[in-house]
């Protein structure tokens, strides 16, 4: 189970099984369906296997933060309660969303902890117009292509206490910001943060100067991983789908894929993964991965095949 020389614990499916210790099933077989990605078939055993364990550890960590801030409140003599932030990285198409919603419906089911609100940092890129003006189209979802400033300032806030806050959101049937809708946060007791750029650092931070950075603010942080031949695969996949599907809707940024045949939508779907989600996995997401608290790592199924944990 453990590398000496690694600064993780890892456990197989099996092993990291047994610490769900009983804790019971919250989620039915039709809530699950509602949860998963596109290209997923998202089990209740895996549930069960993967992230009702998860769930348990977190609501140890979360408790003990809830724990040390009544602590410092009686001390202080105030009432000031601060949301658990969860960080979910990892690259294009490896499943963010659906580990932040599962993990999301599990953790509202503890008592301790009902409030659970869920972001994407796809609120905080910077609007089309913005990235066609300087000339980053072609880099949307590098670090560059985020508003770091207002994620920054809403993480912060968020870490602060205020009491309401609200994210820009992202359609990614028009493929751009939404003017003028926001996602409101009222002070939730955790905040799930799900994106690509949640664990960046300075190595791959846009703001020279800055030297706060989001994952500052992150309290648990989740890599989600895959070898890069599957993430090739279920993207290509997920595109096809999204062709015969999403695409086909004529609001839609991608309605053109649509029309043409499907050995063009597939080399345009391949030139997509090539020059941009591939380069940005090498170049700006896959150095974040040592960084975070636990590392789940996927098979060719998409079922979690083993779990890395900090010491």
């Amino acid at each position: 189970m453990n590398n000496h020389l690694s600064p993780y614990m890892q456990f197989n499916r099996k092993e990291w099984a047994a610490l769900r210790n009983a804790v019971p099933m919250t989620l039915s077989a039709e809530e699950l369906v509602s949860l998963q990605g596109i290209n997923e078939d998202l089990s209740i055993e895996e549930v069960s296997t993967i992230y009702l364990p998860l769930s348990r550890l977190l609501n140890y960590y979360i408790s003990n933060n809830f724990t040390q801030q009544a602590v410092l409140s009686k001390f202080l003599g105030t009432h000031h309660k601060v949301p658990y932030i969860i960080g979910i990285a990892g690259s294009v198409a490896v499943g963010k969303s659906t580990t932040a919603r599962v993990l999301k419906a599990l953790l509202a089911s503890w008592p301790e902890h009902p409030k659970v609100a869920l972001v994407t940092t796809d609120g905080f890129l910077h609007p089309n117009k913005v990235l066609e003006e300087r000339n980053i189209m072609n880099k949307k979802g590098f670090p560059q292509s985020y508003d770091v400033k207002k994620l920054l300032q809403f993480v912060s806030d968020i870490k602060s206490g205020v009491k309401h806050v609200s994210a820009p959101v992202y359609s990614h049937l028009v493929y751009d910001i939404v003017e003028g809708e926001t996602v409101e946060i009222e002070s939730p007791d955790i905040l799930i943060l799900e994106g690509l750029n949640v664990l960046q650092s300075p190595l791959n931070s846009n703001v020279a100067n800055n030297r706060v950075f989001v994952s500052d603010y992150v309290d648990f942080s989740i890599y989600v991983d895959a070898e890069i031949t599957l993430l090739h695969d279920w993207y290509i996949n997920r595109f096809l789908n999204f062709r015969a599907g999403a695409f086909s809707d004529p609001n839609s940024y991608f309605h053109h894929y649509s029309q043409i045949s499907e050995s063009d939508a597939l080399a345009r779907a391949e030139k997509i993964w090539k020059s941009i989600n591939e380069l940005n996995l090498i170049e700006n997401i896959l150095p974040t991965r040592e960084r975070a608290s636990l590392i789940l790592t996927k098979g060719f199924d998409h079922r979690i095949d083993s779990v890395q944990l900090r010491k």
